[in-house]
């Protein structure tokens, strides 16, 4: 029996999801998304308890993007097939999943596996960590939404520059250009990023999965549509328990306990 491609830890209110193919930096083949699918899914059950996830790599790699050699064993003539099957639910997935995403990328993060992590909420990088967008390498596109992200992430001069010369960025320069939100050291990388998962699961994550949603939704709306939003959103949260809480918390000089509701 082989090992498993995903490993998947629910303790209480928080989830971590491990790509687990370290001899391979993680790369991605149709039965790593198989069992990511999976993952994901029992992650965002109602009755999971998850109330914030970390995504993290085994071995010395975050996620080297697709496993070029299974792909060239396949001989898969459409690779936008591979994308609609694959990919694209992924990144949506992981964009409009009702909680908090932190990324802890160990290493190279390549290609989709870069896409992959800009598709979290909050990225912490090891310092040995990089980052590239390798497509143009092989003569193809960027994908894994990282043709949308890149330019609302470091502006379009240097996406242009990555997307285009493929060159491999430091964590210290991701996080200079603001691809990242910080660089850890190697050896605090996973203590911190699972601290700040335990964190935020104990935040109001009713409320922090809403601001999600105004965020992910405030590239494609005007001022005046995002504000409709605003107010839409914001009434939802103040008849959240949570909102209820905060104030009682507040007056009291207490900290809060929020629920999740």
């Amino acid at each position: 029996m082989t090992d498993p491609t995903i490993l998947l830890d629910i303790d209480g209110a928080g989830a971590r999801i491990t790509l687990n193919r370290p001899d391979k930096l993680n790369a991605f083949t149709g039965e790593m998304h198989g069992e990511l699918r999976a993952a994901l899914a029992k992650v965002a059950a109602p009755d999971s308890g998850a109330r914030a996830l970390l995504i993290t790599g085994a071995g010395r790699g975050f996620c080297a993007g697709q496993d070029l050699g299974q792909r060239r064993e396949m001989n898969i003539p459409d690779l936008g097939e591979t994308l609609e099957k694959y990919y694209n639910p992924l990144i949506r997935t992981l964009r409009g999943l009702e909680m908090p995403i932190i990324a802890a990328v160990n290493g190279v993060a390549a290609g989709a596996g870069m896409g992959v992590a800009m598709a979290c909420d909050i990225v912490l990088a090891a310092r040995s960590a990089t980052f590239i967008q390798a497509f143009a390498k092989i003569g193809l596109v960027p994908d894994s939404g990282s043709s949308w992200f890149l330019p609302r992430l470091v502006g379009d001069a240097r996406a242009r520059g990555l997307a285009m010369l493929a060159e491999k960025i430091s964590a210290e320069q991701a996080a200079a250009w603001g691809l990242i939100w910080k660089v850890v050291d190697d050896a605090q990388l996973i203590d911190e990023a699972t601290g700040l998962a335990r964190h935020l699961a104990t935040q109001p994550t009713r409320g922090l999965a809403l601001i999600k949603r105004a965020l992910n939704a405030s590239t494609g709306n005007s001022l005046d549509a995002q504000l409709d939003l605003e107010r839409d959103l914001q009434r939802t949260a103040g008849r959240t328990e949570d909102y209820r809480e905060g104030v009682r918390a507040f007056f009291d000089k207490r900290p809060a306990k929020f629920a999740g509701r």
